[in-house]
């Protein structure tokens, strides 16, 4: 099977002979390549009027790079994680659980708070200033947006986000089917789609400006 290097370089003779890009992506998905394939190999050179194709700058993966992304995403998990313990246990004072020992609840329910705030302290402001390095980062040098890594974490952040609202509403449904729906229930299932669907909301839009910019 031909390689992405074979590809980028039919596509760098196709545009040296003067074919237009239109051609060039014709003949390539005719033989059976991907839209995916041809538009990253199309657009790994430049529009510009030279009589040489012009390679764009390409993203290389660096240590510091996987670093920041790890360090961007995993405190974006425990921020999440926290931020949803931390309004299920106010949804738990504020409704609770007639069956449980209140004193007991009480006790538990002060240890989780305590112990979300102080993730949320930790991780969220983490997750600020990693963002804004990297945002700084990608406003140098445009190309970074490119980065593997990135894409790899922001499609598994889709994933998982995506599963969790997939869950959440199952859970709703099946609850509604049973009879079994509270107000506390609801509560904690709108708490879950809020913050599940705002991260996974951004990422895609995100996704979709990236491949946005990429077209033009």
């Amino acid at each position: 099977m031909a390689s992405i290097e074979e590809l980028r370089g039919f596509v760098k003779d196709g545009l040296a002979r003067g074919l237009s890009r239109a051609e060039i992506e014709d003949v390539l998905l005719r033989a059976g390549w991907t839209a995916e394939h041809v538009g990253g190999a199309l657009t790994a050179f430049a529009e510009i009027e030279f009589p040489i194709p012009v390679p764009r700058p390409r993203p290389y993966l660096t240590a510091r790079e996987t670093f920041m992304y790890l360090v961007l995403f995993s405190t974006l998990y425990v921020s999440a994680y926290s931020l949803g313990t931390l309004v299920f246990q106010f949804i738990e004072q504020a409704f609770p659980d007639p069956a449980a020992s209140a004193i007991a609840a009480e006790l538990v329910r002060r240890e989780v708070m305590r112990w979300s705030v102080s993730s949320l302290i930790v991780a969220f402001p983490v997750f600020l200033y990693a963002s804004s390095l990297i945002s700084r980062a990608i406003r140098s040098d445009p190309s970074k947006r490119g980065s593997k890594v990135r894409r790899w974490l922001t499609y598994l952040t889709l994933f998982v986000a995506g599963g969790v609202l997939v869950g959440d509403f199952t859970s709703l449904v099946y609850s509604l089917l049973g009879g079994e729906t509270t107000v506390r229930f609801v509560l904690k299932v709108l708490t879950i789609a809020v913050i599940a669907g705002t991260i996974f909301g951004y990422y895609l839009w995100d996704l979709r400006l990236e491949e946005k910019e990429a077209s033009t």
